[in-house]
């Protein structure tokens, strides 16, 4: 078991604090147009402190726990690209100015971040009191799976989402961006802007992503400190790779399909993990550098079979995939 002190929480916290500052310094104290040069060298120095913080970790601890802080951090990054695709659609349904765009991002990561350290704790504190957590969490992946490979062609509705439902009944909505801001007057009434929504939006699509993704993250390393850190290092570059590869998005046609399969592929790892532990030891489990190389691969070719896709039909467009079907495709049938 991985015995991290006070100090090395305090130092871990401070330096992903004095990234989300930077970040926050960026996107909202500076709000501009982000171009493709600027994007890159973002999304190269997050990888690079992801990756060096890993190197770090794992000569300290020993490289059992650097594995498993790798195989997180790339699942969770794997998972915080179709997170993108989400961002992209929402931007564009609520026709975000691009300049505002980045104090959106900014702030969407801090809610994503907040709502996984809530999630991380639970479920940390579920599996240390029951190891049936192991199955439960393994079937929920399971179920995700099916669904997401089910729905791999559709974008999720954000029309749908209950939070920006709620608040057009229950609030008063101005039609127009208000320099960035939350809330305006118009003719002496307070009123909240489109931007708002999109905060609330963004806020409940984070919340979906945690319920899969910390199952997902918590199926390769079981220590809290790893889920934590993976996470949070996945989260921190979003920003920047948002503006780096949404003209690539549309590429990765067969993104879901190969993250439903990552999620199958960790969820079968959970249950074998509690029947490991629960039922007979002679059953097998899945050991985390044959993940790593699992998730691995799966990625590399998915990526390679969407660029080869697209490129021989152009006309293909990726999708997000969605838990549920749409309510298009309802009202259809």
């Amino acid at each position: 078991m991985l015995e991290v002190s006070a100090l090395g929480w305090t130092v871990t916290i401070g330096v992903i604090v004095a990234l989300l500052a930077l970040d926050l310094t960026l996107g909202v104290l500076r709000p501009h147009v982000v171009g493709f040069r600027e994007a890159a060298a973002w999304s190269v120095f997050y990888i690079a402190v992801a990756i060096a913080f890993g190197i770090v970790f794992g000569s300290i601890v020993g490289w059992d726990f650097g594995t498993q802080y790798f195989a997180g951090y790339i699942v969770e990054k794997s998972l915080s690209v179709d997170n993108l695709f989400v961002f992209v659609i929402i931007m564009s349904t609520f026709a975000v100015p691009p300049r505002y765009q980045q104090e959106v991002l900014t702030f969407g990561i801090i809610i994503a971040l907040v709502l996984r350290v809530i999630f991380i704790a639970l479920g940390a504190a579920l599996l240390n009191a029951f190891s049936f957590m192991f199955l439960i969490f393994g079937l929920i992946l399971l179920y995700t799976a099916v669904q997401l490979f089910r729905h791999r062609d559709e974008d999720p509705d954000v029309g749908e989402n209950g939070l920006v439902k709620a608040a057009r009944r229950l609030l008063p909505i101005s039609d127009e961006y208000v320099d960035g801001k939350m809330t305006t007057r118009i003719d002496g009434k307070r009123m909240f802007t489109p931007l708002f929504l999109v905060l609330l939006a963004i806020g409940g699509t984070d919340l979906l992503f945690a319920l899969d993704s910390i199952p997902a993250v918590f199926g390769v390393t079981e220590e809290a400190y790893i889920v934590f850190v993976a996470n949070a290092f996945a989260l921190l570059g979003l920003r920047a790779l948002f503006f780096l590869v949404k003209g690539l998005l549309d590429r990765l046609v067969y993104l879901s399909t190969g993250l439903s399969v990552i999620l199958a592929f960790i969820g079968v790892k959970l249950v074998l993990h509690w029947a490991h532990k629960d039922i007979n030891e002679s059953v097998p489990e899945v050991s985390t550098p044959v993940s790593l190389g699992v998730i691995l691969g799966i990625l590399v070719i998915t990526t390679v079979l969407s660029l080869i896709k697209s490129r021989k039909d152009p006309t293909l467009k990726a999708h997000a995939g969605s838990l549920r079907a749409s309510s298009d495709q309802h009202a259809d049938k």
